[in-house]
């Protein structure tokens, strides 16, 4: 009975001690992950859903690209990506390599072409 005493009191120092560390720790990777990134926007000839869906997973598999997101209503593209590893231009060419314009980059022709009826710039938003 006598050990069990100091025997607790020690486990729990010791596990303070390792969670206070642990505490320390974990902001500073929070900070790594996010430094060095940018974020950028373009507005685009997107006019449905499934243009939102198209131009998002064609993004995802752009080196750097860490998340796009389309708003629908405003057309405008926001992505956040590794600076060091992309550039907004390279970005605004992926679009534009979707078939959907880019700022002033106009879509790729035979990308457009491929589109559904519905993603042409000639219909209505929907």
């Amino acid at each position: 009975m006598k050990f069990l005493l100091p025997l607790s009191l020690a486990l729990f120092t010791l596990l303070g001690v390792a969670s206070a560390t642990q505490a320390q720790t974990a902001p500073a990777s929070v900070q790594a992950a996010t430094k060095g990134t940018a974020t950028a926007q373009f507005k685009t000839s997107a006019v449905c859903d499934m243009c939102k869906t198209r131009i998002e997973k064609s993004l995802a598999y752009e080196k750097g690209v860490q998340s796009a997101v389309l708003d629908v209503p405003t057309k405008v593209l926001t992505v956040t990506y590794k600076a060091d590893k992309t550039t907004p231009a390279a970005l605004r060419t992926a679009v534009q390599k979707t078939g959907y314009d880019a700022d002033e980059l106009t879509a790729d022709a035979r990308a457009y072409n491929r589109l559904p009826d519905c993603c042409k710039k000639t219909n209505p938003v929907h």
